[in-house]
């Protein structure tokens, strides 16, 4: 079967992580996707280490992930001639992803109500941290800043330290990248209907704030903040990490009853069964100090072979390339291969949805790849595109 999305282009003006990985998950799904690339201002993703391949084939691994299936123009937007291509490609790649502040597309001659006017059923989606309305839409920002604004940063973190930094980009991804895939599936499906495009305005703080659902919810119903190490999830309870003997950590996740049971039976400590459900922060901090005790007892090994036994909710905290060799993972297909230019095999994380292809992915290429081959689908002749280079377009 082809893919679900083969047949959709893009056109992906976007750098760095949260339009990238947006359009790596639709590219990984069959679309065709086609990166506007500064060749002044490159990507600095393309500069971050650890560098993968060798010769032609040599990039940045982040890089290299998350641009694959990827083709890539470069045009200097500030060049009357590149607003000439961007408009011939929007008669084709009807669906574009941006990530400049508001104001910047505009300026370029590049925004929704000009392309709109070439490609009436354009789907012109735009990431940003504040969005395109509000008194912060002009603000520069980072992930770090969209979690503390949203407030999701409040709550996320330990009675003693406060807010803790997140090993991933919170609102990046699961704000800018996850929230701009469904927004532009959605919109094919509107138009599929309707006829019409339409500009979708992603704010990457306005998702931070969604993506507190539970407690969010209880904050805003009951007028009380939730408060780091307090809560049902993070910490007030004994779901939490604790460290092993050999300075390891297990997760322990056994709320239900059934599966408190078993995690008490585990660490001989049955003493605590009819406690285990109280909610009394006291108690529930002790019985976390009896739990933390007596996994400290063991080193990870025993635990791993102990918990494997029974289903309590309780898994070890794995490295990334533990992770990468776990055989649950290796079985769902999460590493796979991609491919250079000159054939360098490079080991990727695998998308994470059903329709993983049996073809390999082909890794990220260099800055304007495939400049001379679009220009020329576009009816621009070989004189034409050295032109454009002298005037340095392209």
């Amino acid at each position: 079967m082809p893919l679900p999305l083969s047949g959709l282009k893009i056109l992906d003006f976007t750098t760095l992580l949260p339009g990238p990985y947006a359009t790596q998950i639709l590219a990984d799904m069959g679309a065709e996707v086609l990166r506007v690339e500064s060749p002044t201002r490159p990507d600095l993703v393309k500069f971050m280490p650890p560098f993968v391949g060798t010769g032609k084939d040599r990039v940045s691994a982040a890089h290299a992930t998350l641009n694959r299936n990827k083709k890539s123009i470069a045009l200097d937007l500030k060049k009357e001639g590149a607003t000439e291509i961007v408009h011939k490609l929007v008669a084709e790649y009807d669906i574009v992803l941006e990530q400049f502040r508001p104001g910047v597309m505009q300026r370029l001659g590049l925004d929704f109500a000009s392309l709109q006017k070439i490609q009436p059923k354009l789907i012109y989606c735009s990431i940003t941290g504040y969005g395109q309305t509000g008194p912060l839409k002009d603000r520069a920002g980072h992930d770090i800043n969209y979690l503390a604004l949203s407030g999701l940063a409040s709550f996320s973190g330990r009675t003693d330290t406060g807010p803790v930094l997140s090993a991933t980009q919170i609102a990046d991804v699961a704000g800018g990248s996850h929230n701009a895939v469904m927004a532009i599936l959605a919109a094919v499906i509107q138009r599929s209907t309707t006829g019409a495009g339409q500009h979708l305005d992603i704010s990457m703080s306005d998702a931070a704030m969604a993506l507190t659902t539970m407690f969010g919810s209880n904050a805003i119903a009951s007028g009380e903040d939730p408060s780091c190490g307090k809560e049902m999830l993070n910490g007030g309870l004994f779901y939490d990490y604790y460290q092993t003997s050999d300075d390891r950590h297990i997760s322990i996740g056994s709320l239900e009853p059934n599966f408190a049971v078993a995690l008490l039976a585990v660490l001989d400590l049955g003493d605590w069964k009819n406690k285990v459900a109280d909610q009394n922060f006291e108690v529930q901090q002790a019985l976390k100090s009896a739990i933390s005790e007596k996994v400290k007892t063991q080193p990870l090994a025993h635990w791993q072979t102990e918990f494997a036994k029974v289903d309590a909710c309780v898994e070890p905290v794995l490295s990334m390339n533990e992770a990468f060799e776990h055989p649950h993972f290796v079985e769902r297909g999460m590493v796979t291969e991609a491919f250079g230019e000159a054939g360098t095999v490079i080991k990727q994380i695998n998308t994470s949805l059903p329709f993983k292809t049996q073809a390999p992915h082909k890794a990220a290429g260099k800055l304007g790849a495939n400049s001379v081959e679009v220009l020329q689908q576009l009816g621009y002749s070989d004189v034409d595109i050295e032109q454009l280079k002298k005037d340095r377009c392209i």
